[in-house]
């Protein structure tokens, strides 16, 4: 990894992913589908793991300690099963003002399963502070 992770630094990495790159405009991150995440015998993923992935990557490619997700836009386009790896690929696409955008595609080996953009917020201070 090549800048340290400045925010969202009590998520657990058995739930949203593990970092494996991030730097200026850019963060991956990897996830282990593990059973727990299963939402039936077969070992379908339930969609919020992969949305939880990719909102993840999208917060640390944006790496301020106060960002938020104030909204998104996703697409599922393939299902992921248990013992599968999905790899989360965000790009901050612009900025205005305090809101960050940034589109995040989320891969399980050569398929494109996921595509979501995010608009991330950085406040002035914490969200729960009041």
């Amino acid at each position: 990894m090549n800048s340290k992770i400045n925010t969202h630094k009590l998520i657990s990495s058995k739930l949203c992913g593990t970092p494996v790159f991030i730097d200026t405009n850019s963060a991956q991150v990897k996830l282990e589908l593990i059973p727990e995440m299963a939402a039936d015998e077969k070992g379908l993923i339930h969609g919020g793991f992969i949305f939880g992935l990719a909102d993840y990557a999208a917060m640390i490619c944006v790496n301020d300690p106060l960002v938020v997700l104030a909204s998104s836009s996703s697409r599922f386009l393939k299902p992921l099963k248990t013992g599968e790896t999905a790899f989360a690929y965000a790009q901050i696409s612009g900025k205005e003002k305090n809101k960050v955008f940034v589109n995040v595609d989320v891969y399980c080996e050569e398929d494109l399963v996921f595509k979501g953009e995010f608009t991330a917020v950085i406040p002035k201070k914490h969200v729960l502070d009041n």
